[in-house]
């Protein structure tokens, strides 16, 4: 098997990011679930104010994988790191990608100093769980997400008038 390359993604990578992220989608069952756009990846991603960064797994010029995150802060432990996605191009599944880009993006939180990184997994994705766990994470049961999309968001400004 030839070895990926993994590199932290430029604006370029934007397309292969963005077509990783709707095969996501059709994985977890949510095909149309993707609102963001290739505009957008571009300005959050490599703008003057980006709101993400990631890394991606190439293969013959071509990207097989990703680790998409950004910073956050714990309370608790200060300085952390989101994983919002590891992504591998199902063609390309089980053959190391994965492992590749979580080491890499590992290794790159422990030099930024970070105390704590987190992501997320669906519960019936036991492949991705058995993988993090295999390789020292903690799957936490106690937890629950939750979440605001833009029209909740919206519908409580309407109910509350909140502004800042």
């Amino acid at each position: 098997m030839k070895q990926p390359l993994i590199r932290i993604a430029t604006a370029a990578d934007v397309p292969g990011i963005l077509a990783l992220i709707r095969e996501l989608a059709v994985f977890e069952r949510e095909p149309d679930a993707v609102e963001v756009t290739e505009e957008e990846l571009t300005k959050d991603g490599f703008g003057e104010n980006a709101h993400f960064q990631c890394f991606v797994a190439e293969i013959d010029q071509r990207i097989a994988g990703i680790a998409l995150f950004y910073p956050c802060y714990s309370t608790w432990k200060g300085k952390s790191f989101h994983l919002e996605d590891l992504i591998v191009t199902q063609s390309e599944r089980g053959k190391g990608i994965g492992f590749e880009l979580l080491k890499t993006f590992i290794a790159y939180a422990n030099d930024s100093g970070v105390r704590r990184i987190q992501w997320a997994v669906l519960d019936w994705n036991t492949s991705a769980i058995k993988f993090y766990e295999k390789h020292g994470a903690k799957t936490l049961s106690d937890w629950r997400i939750t979440q605001m999309t833009e029209g909740a968001i919206q519908q409580f400004i309407a109910k509350h008038h909140a502004r800042i």
